[in-house]
């Protein structure tokens, strides 16, 4: 692995989503969700109603669907993969060697330029309602449940409405914070794709350390969310470019800042860097399971919030200037998203024309 000299999250403010609920530090808990965000593109999140035994309970049933699917059946490749399940070696993060180039080499990601195609694996599991009437009804379509698991409906929806509220929340927090409308990122992602994406990476192929699961690259979406994983392994880049190890405490979850997040804000807060690589700390988990006779495979548990596909994504507000306006021109949220699928080797054909 590429000799590196990155630090990890231990230094970023825990978001007490309960404070701000009961109106406890409110302000000061607003404030931090904003630094944090236009610093380092993350949140380290506590939520008390989004438990470590629901999120477990959804690894231990992503492990099982991994372990046996076929990664063909749950397939739906003519909705862009945005449905079922993603096999691996099929996404490929987009070419970003310019701007590697310009980082530290000590803070260099381990991917290769140009990127190979990532060896994870994905499950996209639709997580809230729907609009009655979408122009991207690809981005909208029905979910697809697997042979096998009939807990699969339940487990699914437990865990995604929980971190989809907490995104919520997180959401009014960073509006207040940017002296917004408390509600405006909320009606934003009323009826929005949001999806339940948990990605499964096979150490049982590839455990190699230096292995990289997933490239480096940035989220489409408007906010990611994280439960806690099982194996170490994602770093992400902060504001400074300084590399950072993700380390999630016990009872948190980890929230991403997204390219719709980085539209709204007009470039305040950037979509954060991140990739997933096997580590020495990733080995020594897998040694640990291995003598167990635990499962190998590395399951994220993420979620990805959008912005209402048919709503236009611009600077808002205290944002919008000439200078954010050209960068960042007016496109609707679902156009965003499909020219990014196409671009990542995900969609069908689709561009963004402007």
């Amino acid at each position: 692995m590429t000799k590196s000299a990155e630090t990890d999250t231990s230094d970023i403010p825990i978001i007490d989503v309960q404070k701000y609920m009961n109106n406890v530090e409110a302000k000061e808990q607003c404030k931090k969700v904003v630094q944090s965000l236009h610093e380092h593109g993350i949140l380290i999140v506590k939520d008390t109603r989004a438990t470590q035994e629901d999120n477990d309970s959804f690894i231990n049933v992503m492990e099982q669907y991994f372990e046996q699917t076929d990664f063909t059946t749950d397939a739906r490749p003519n909705f862009s993969y945005q449905i079922g399940v993603t096999p691996e070696l099929k996404e490929r993060p987009r070419n970003h060697c310019a701007r590697i180039a310009k980082l530290d080499p000590m803070h260099q990601p381990v991917t290769l330029c140009p990127p190979q195609l990532d060896k994870k694996s994905r499950f996209y599991w639709r997580i809230g309602k729907r609009p009655e009437n979408t122009k991207f009804k690809e981005l909208n379509a029905e979910p697809v449940i697997p042979a096998g698991f009939p807990e699969w409906p339940d487990v699914m929806n437990t865990w995604g409405d929980k971190m989809l509220a907490t995104l919520h929340v997180v959401a009014s927090m960073a509006a207040e914070g940017f002296g917004l409308e408390k509600d405006i990122f909320h009606k934003k992602m009323t009826n929005g794709p949001h999806l339940l994406a948990p990605t499964g990476s096979n150490f049982n192929r590839y455990g190699t350390l230096g292995t990289v699961l997933a490239g480096y690259h940035y989220d489409l979406s408007f906010l990611t969310i994280h439960g806690k994983c099982r194996f170490p392994g994602l770093y992400i880049w902060s504001r400074n470019g300084r590399k950072i190890l993700v380390r999630v405490p016990d009872g948190c979850l980890l929230v991403q800042a997204g390219k719709e997040m980085e539209y709204l804000t007009g470039g305040y807060v950037r979509a954060g860097f991140h990739e997933v690589v096997v580590s020495k700390e990733t080995v020594e988990a897998i040694e640990k399971r291995a003598a167990k006779q635990q499962s190998l495979w590395r399951v994220s548990s993420t979620l990805f919030a959008h912005i209402a596909s048919d709503l236009v994504l611009q600077p808002l507000d205290s944002f919008k200037t000439e200078e954010s306006l050209k960068m960042y021109p007016a496109v609707l949220a679902g156009d965003q998203v499909q020219a990014e699928l196409n671009l990542i080797e995900l969609g069908t054909g689709y561009t963004l024309n402007r």
